[in-house]
């Protein structure tokens, strides 16, 4: 169904056209009658040449320029141009045969009916149709930029839209490893009847809060996520009972700083989740401090490197999510030795905001 906005802008380009020709005919009038006295004969062979000037103009404009040389198609183009271009000529010859013989000016001796020789005739014809092509080509060329900007828009608005989805994936992909971990740690508590069970389901709750609730939001404060972070060590301390040692050091120098939800967890559950037992103990050490706006954080695990052909696909996805929300401001080194694996993140430039 046409619009009415379309409807509008066709009748406005049908009268911005007439009035146009309008114009010509008058330009015609003075060009070829200026210095005559006979403006009669003057006004009809202005009249005579508006049909071949309109047709020339639009064969170019609609049927030429669309499909040779906007395509390419050059030769073409000049071929046909000058097949046009003879036969406009030969017309013109006609309406000025047709104005002589028939015009009532011409009967009237002494009178100088034209002040324009022929060639000066065909010039004033392909000046209009030079300006008439000119302007169309330069209509055209403005339409194919805001049509380009439009397209770019476009295709920018859905590479966001496909990096929200690819994040919010990478997202819930984090969440299964984490919640199996914490439940099956639960779920052996709760059968041995220990004490600790009720405090591990209210550090889980805590967490699960966290990710329910925060993890949407596109940012949240980093000492959020250093406090959940340490509700995990806790859990993965309950579990591990006296074959765990993790030592943390936090030093955050403004609470304001935020940072992209569930970002460092990963890499304390992947800590756990693939670290060695050495000598009796998984040993995990963790470092997180800022400095003017950059986060230096660091995570080392007892790991055996003969055992390791990956460590798992939770790292691949942290990746993945760091180049979409911190592209080239970001760096990450993994470190593997014969007993123990090391991950280095920085991030740059990191935002604050007023906790309120």
């Amino acid at each position: 169904m046409i619009s009415n906005r379309s409807i509008l802008k066709h009748i406005l380009t049908i009268c911005s056209h007439i009035l146009f020709w309008i114009v010509i005919y008058y330009f015609y009038a003075y060009f070829l009658g200026y210095g005559s006295s006979n403006t009669k004969y003057v006004n009809k062979f202005s009249g005579f040449l508006m049909p071949v000037t309109i047709l020339v103009s639009y064969f170019f404009v609609y049927y030429l320029i669309p499909n040779y040389l906007l395509t390419k198609k050059y030769v073409y183009f000049i071929l046909y141009s000058i097949y046009t271009f003879i036969l406009s000529v030969f017309i013109i010859l006609v309406s000025i045969l047709y104005g002589l013989v028939y015009s009532e000016g011409f009967k009237e001796m002494g009178t100088v009916p034209l002040t324009k020789t022929l060639p000066f005739i065909i010039l004033g014809v392909y000046f209009v149709v030079l300006i008439f092509v000119s302007f169309s080509l330069i209509m055209y060329n403005y339409k194919s930029i805001v049509s380009n900007e439009n397209l770019k828009n476009k295709i920018l608005e859905t590479q966001l839209q496909i990096k929200d989805q690819e994040l919010r994936f990478l997202k819930m992909q984090i969440h299964p490893h984490f919640l199996f971990n914490s439940l099956n740690t639960i779920y052996g508590f709760a059968l041995n009847k220990k004490d600790e069970a009720p405090e591990m389901i209210l550090k889980l709750s805590n967490l699960l809060d966290y990710i329910l609730y925060q993890i949407e939001k596109p940012q949240v404060f980093l000492m959020d996520e250093i406090n959940h972070l340490q509700d995990y060590v806790s859990l993965e301390k309950m579990r591990f009972h006296d074959t765990l040692e993790v030592e943390t050091t936090v030093n955050i120098s403004s609470k304001n700083i935020q940072i992209a939800p569930m970002l460092l967890i990963p890499f304390v559950e992947n800590a756990f989740k693939h670290g060695d037992i050495i000598n009796g103990s998984l040993y995990v050490s963790i470092q997180i401090k800022t400095d003017n706006n950059k986060l230096f954080f660091e995570i080392e695990n007892t790991s055996i490197k003969e055992n390791k052909t990956n460590n798992g696909i939770g790292l691949e996805n942290i990746a993945k999510r760091l180049k979409m929300l911190y592209p080239n401001s970001h760096t990450l080194e993994t470190f593997q030795t014969d007993s123990f694996f090391k991950v280095k993140l920085t991030i740059d430039n990191l935002k604050q905001f007023k906790n309120e």
